[in-house]
Parts: C-alpha cells; structure tokens; sequence
C-alpha cells in the first residue's frame, strides 16, 4: 500500500527528471552537446492520494508524447509539461507561478529549527534544506555555475548575528504588497499598481503568506519599513526601493546585481525567503 510519503518521492521524482530534461534541452538549443536523461520508470500501483494517482498518470503520459527534436520544440514542450505539472501538484504551487514565474526571483521555505530564525533563512540561502510539504521553490541559480565563486549565489548574506540589523518587520498587510510587488521586474515600466490583474496579484501574494498561519512574522531589507511597517509597496513600486543589501557584488557571468527587495516570513514551524533581483 502506498503511503503519502510514498506519493510525495514519486513526484518529486517525476519532477527532478523533468526538470533535469529540460536543462538538457536548453543546452540542445544553444547548439551544445547534452546528455539527454533516461526517463524513471512509472510507479506500477496506485497512489494512497487518488488525485496523486491521475496526476502522475498524466505526466508520465506527457512525457512519453514530448518530441525530441527540433531542440526548440524539445524544451518548450518539456518546460511547459514541467510547469504545469508544478502548478497542478497544489494551490500554493499555482499561486507562486501565477505572481512570480517571469520574474528574476528566488522563493523557498524551510523548516524552523532555530530559536534565532536567521540561521535557517542562512539555510534557504545556502541551499541546505528541503521544503516541509515538497511544494514549490524558484530558484533559476540553484545549478549556476556562478555558486563555485559564490556558493549561495546570488546572495552572499552576513552572518547570522548581523541580519537583525539589516532587517524590519513588516505588518501583515505591508508583508502582502511587498510579496506582490515582486510581480513586477526591475525598470520595465509596468507597476502593479496599474495593472488590470492587481486585485488577482495581491490576493495570490496572500494566499502565498497564508500558508505561515495567523501568528507569522514578517521581515524585509527594505529600508522605508523602518518608519512604516505598514508601506504599501505595491503604491510605490518596486522600482527606487532602498535596501539593506544581502545579493552579492562579484561581477559574475557577464551580471551586476544592483538592485533587491526581501521578503521573509516566520512561524513557528516554517520560515520563508521571497526576493526580488535586478540584475544588468
């Protein structure tokens, strides 16, 4: 009989060889040779979560049908059936991809194994622990080879003991504008203030915090929230926010990251990092 332990390690598998497949295809599409990874072999029974059953049932289906050439193709196929195999696998999966797919953002939650919190926000940063629940994390740089020079790439945060200084809580509400906020990108002249689709944005970036429970904290780099930790930072906009700086200074293949807004969320089982770059 299948357990839910047994039906989370068979998506995460489908999902790291989708995931590992469609690196592969991107680097086919540059030109470049690439090991093309051998498929898992499909569980043989049936999930203990019906929902679990079919939705395995389909992403294996997908895959068989991917084609593999043209190399564009290949990888646009294979990103879209990874995606919407994310987006299927929970609400809060769905939420994230809906805010924060095109943005240049990192998000992960960890679990909360520390009296002083920041030593598992260094965690996250660090890549050192997994999800609690398996859910979604966005995080484009996790396999750069920018992490030889700077292992938590893009960051490079202080020390635990210094982050208190460089961090101001935020009321529930300002925690959601600054979650929504990161909708937008650095400099692309589309705030989310004005957009048609800002009520939807706001409501996903509280679904998202709804997930750390009523008595979340809420921190940010963000400098105004020392005076107003109810900012409305959707009204301002992402762009011109003065930080507190965690993103590192190397230049590094060819970028400068110059520009950050941080979001972390505390319970007391969880911790989440939200964070937005600009990058030239």
């Amino acid at each position: 009989m299948s357990t839910a332990d047994d039906d989370r390690i068979a998506l995460d598998l489908l999902d790291a060889h989708l995931e590992d497949l469609w690196r592969a295809a991107i680097e086919l599409q540059r030109g470049n040779r690439a090991v093309v990874p051998e498929a898992p072999r499909e569980p043989g029974g049936a999930a203990s979560d019906r929902a679990v059953t079919e939705l395995l049932r389909w992403g294996y289906g997908e895959l068989a049908r991917i084609p593999r050439s043209p190399a564009d193709v290949f990888a646009r196929s294979v990103a879209g059936t990874l995606m919407e195999l994310r987006r299927r696998r929970s609400p809060w999966n769905a939420a994230a991809l809906r805010l924060l797919e095109d943005p240049y953002v990192f998000l992960a939650t960890g679990p909360r194994r520390h009296e002083d919190w920041a030593e598992d926000v260094l965690a996250l940063m660090r890549r050192e622990v997994p999800d609690p629940r398996g859910w979604l994390r966005i995080d484009g740089d996790r396999t750069s080879d920018a992490r030889r020079a700077v292992p938590a790439y893009p960051f490079e945060p202080p020390p635990a003991a210094s982050f208190r200084e460089r961090l101001h809580e935020l009321e529930p509400a300002g925690a959601v504008t600054a979650l929504a906020v990161m909708a937008e990108e650095w400099n692309e002249g589309r705030p989310v203030r004005n957009r048609p689709e800002r009520d939807a944005l706001l409501a996903d970036a509280r679904f998202l915090l709804g997930r750390y429970g009523p008595q979340a904290r809420f921190w940010t780099n963000a400098q105004d929230a020392a005076s107003d930790p109810a900012r409305d930072f959707v009204q301002s906009g992402l762009e011109g926010t003065r930080v507190h700086g965690f993103i590192t200074g190397e230049y590094i293949n060819g970028l400068d990251l110059l520009e950050e807004l941080g979001l972390i969320a505390v319970s007391d089982e969880e911790v989440g990092l939200f964070w937005s770059f600009g990058a030239y």
